[in-house]
């Protein structure tokens, strides 16, 4: 079974959660601090059966990948990691404007764009771009079965 592809709003808010230094990774698992710091997220990754497993609300409700898997294939060096794209996406709080905006990821990311000049959208949405692209080439499964996300905000 495989994850079904991510919104592309997780890709941004996976380069921030790596730029936050909220991913700490440990060997092929990493728990993955949430924008609000309230609650960890834990995830488990399978480089040959190229799998992995995260609790987080998209994985467990949704069935595509979520960002905290994203942030650790980013943080291990599984998918390419622009610094210059964390840097411009550090320090967001994705859970309050995501909240403010009802989950309405275009809502959300317009929002945050909004604040950012320009070049360094463009430069965002090139990179968004090809990190995209390298997750559909991974074609990545479900690692076990899914586990219920951790209880806080």
């Amino acid at each position: 079974m495989k994850w079904h592809h991510p919104p592309i709003i997780k890709t941004y808010e996976a380069l921030g959660a790596v730029a936050d230094g909220r991913v700490e990774i440990d060997g092929n698992k990493a728990r993955v601090l949430s924008s609000s710091r309230d609650k960890y997220y834990d995830v488990a990754y399978d480089l040959e059966k190229r799998a992995i497993m995260a609790n987080d609300n998209g994985s467990y409700w949704k069935g595509y990948l979520g960002y905290p898997s994203i942030a650790f294939l980013l943080g291990a060096g599984v998918l390419a990691y622009y610094p210059k794209a964390g840097e411009l996406l550090k320090g967001i709080a994705w859970k309050d404007i995501n909240q403010r905006f009802k989950n309405d990821f275009d809502k959300t990311l317009e929002h945050i764009m909004s604040s950012k000049t320009e070049a360094e959208r463009s430069f965002l949405a090139g990179t968004v771009k090809v990190i995209d692209e390298e997750i559909k080439k991974l074609d990545i499964g479900l690692l076990g079965k899914k586990t219920m996300p951790p209880e806080g905000y």
